[in-house]
């Protein structure tokens, strides 16, 4: 990919939920939610402070976070679905859970 947002902005890719309950019954995709869930594939360096310097965010590429419902931009690059939001859309980064295309991707 080429594209690296500026500032406090990262660009999270949806990552898909279940497409049946827990009880077994299977949701059509047109009455299922969007995803309130999604994996960090770039970021910025960081917003600029009143005094010049740059604090650096709390979230890298390869955090699994969750943001909120209308949060962010939704993009379309490289042929790809994407949403481009800034880091106090995200409500936190889920621990413990790496997503298997997070280790050895490389991103621009």
């Amino acid at each position: 990919m080429k594209f690296r947002p500026l500032h406090d902005r990262v660009v999270v890719r949806r990552l898909d939920q279940a497409e049946k309950t827990a009880g077994g019954i299977i949701i059509p995709d047109t009455a299922q939610e969007k995803p309130m869930e999604g994996e960090v594939i770039a970021a910025g360096p960081g917003a600029r402070g009143e005094d010049g310097q740059i604090a650096a965010l709390d979230v890298k590429v390869g955090d699994r976070v969750l943001f909120g419902k209308w949060s962010g931009t939704e993009v379309k690059i490289d042929g790809e679905d994407l949403m481009i939001m800034k880091e106090s859309d995200i409500m936190g980064i889920i621990e413990g859970t790496s997503t298997p295309a997070a280790k050895g991707r490389k991103v621009a």
